[in-house]
């Protein structure tokens, strides 16, 4: 057992495993993800649980012809929620806990820290974090729209060092499996490439197989933070049984070599950019390495409204991202000290953003 050499491990799991009819939760296909998150906690590996399926769970409360309403699948959300919570506790002879989140409390660094530490504590004391979108009260401004991220950002925020994103399919083809008698299964990515984007498929494409593409969006914030990421098919009992053999029965996502830092990693893939800084983009040296290059001078325009401490993203004057960083000025300012003419250096005591908060939008 744990030939893999796992320490901590963050489990997603759908609506479709959930509630696999929509009338409410099942047993199914549970049984064997709870079987095997019992196994791991047995062989002191700790568990993280990301559970979709409230509004699948509390569907059949409402007509079917109100379910499209959006304040009905919040409605859906809230009742199934507690019906979804009930169905995993009664699985195991330990305590589970209950962490609803939104978009909002991981892009707020003091918010995203909180959460952290509340799952280190749930865990310390041996209960199973049972982790979900607040569907209720989430607005488009506010949720990740998908718990595939949402797991992989709750993996980077717990220092998980495994990511295992169940699917409907064992893991990602070349082709798509339902229209390809010939689509051959990828066991191994060393490195997310186009070439990995293009099979997951996009809006426009006849390859990828549904829900693929924000699996591998998962799955590249995951590796990026040194998080070996498998998917798998949840719906067959034995993917479990291969994956506590140190077996790989889906695709295994291999982590970078050289991971991004917890604090970039935050600012790279969950934070929001609130603003943008457009610049001349010529350096001599990274950003990252000599923040002083980028001066009032160096400011073409400056878009949104954001304040000191808030995220943004640097964009070059030929539209190149740049890098995410954290303002040492707000919009406001930055506009009136890039308007003015000559150097008035007391209007930029400091510089615009720091070394220690630059996140570089590139392959590390």
């Amino acid at each position: 057992m744990n030939k893999f050499q796992w320490r901590r491990v963050v489990i997603k799991v759908g609506s479709a495993l959930i509630a696999p009819e929509k009338k409410g939760c099942s047993s199914r296909y549970l049984l064997s993800i709870a079987q095997f998150i019992l196994r791991c906690r047995m062989h002191g590996i700790e568990v993280i649980l990301v559970s979709s399926g409230s509004v699948a769970a509390g569907a059949h409360f409402f007509a079917e012809s109100d379910r499209n309403d959006i304040a009905i699948k919040k409605a859906m959300a809230a009742a199934g929620q507690t019906s979804m919570m009930a169905t995993w506790d009664r699985f195991f002879d330990f305590p589970c806990a209950q962490i609803l989140l939104t978009h909002a409390d991981l892009t707020d660094r003091e918010r995203y820290e909180s959460i952290r530490e509340t799952v280190f504590s749930l865990l310390q004391g041996g209960l199973l974090p049972i982790i979900n979108e607040n569907d209720t009260v989430t607005t488009d401004d506010l949720k990740v729209g998908d718990n595939d991220n949402l797991a992989a950002m709750v993996a980077a925020a717990a220092d998980a060092d495994t990511l295992i994103i169940c699917s409907d399919v064992k893991g990602l083809y070349d082709k798509n499996p339902n229209k390809h008698e010939d689509a051959k299964l990828i066991n191994w990515v060393t490195e997310i490439t186009e070439d990995i984007h293009a099979m997951a498929g996009g809006a426009d494409s006849s390859v990828g197989t549904g829900g693929m593409k924000t699996k591998i969006e998962a799955a590249e914030k995951a590796t990026s933070h040194g998080i070996s990421t498998f998917i798998v098919n949840g719906f067959e009992e034995n993917t479990f049984n291969e994956l506590l053999n140190g077996r790989n029965p889906g695709t295994l996502f291999q982590p970078y070599k050289r991971p991004l830092q917890e604090r970039l990693h935050w600012m790279t893939h969950t934070s929001k950019e609130q603003g943008e800084l457009i610049v001349h983009g010529s350096f001599d040296e990274p950003l990252d390495q000599d923040s002083s290059q980028l001066t009032s001078d160096g400011i073409v325009e400056v878009r949104g409204e954001f304040g000191i401490g808030d995220t943004i993203l640097v964009r070059s004057d030929d539209g190149t991202r740049l890098a995410k960083a954290t303002s040492n000025y707000s919009s406001c300012m930055l506009t009136y000290i890039s308007e003015q003419e000559g150097e008035d250096l007391h209007l930029q005591p400091g510089p615009l953003i720091s070394d220690e908060d630059i996140a570089i939008l590139e392959k590390q």
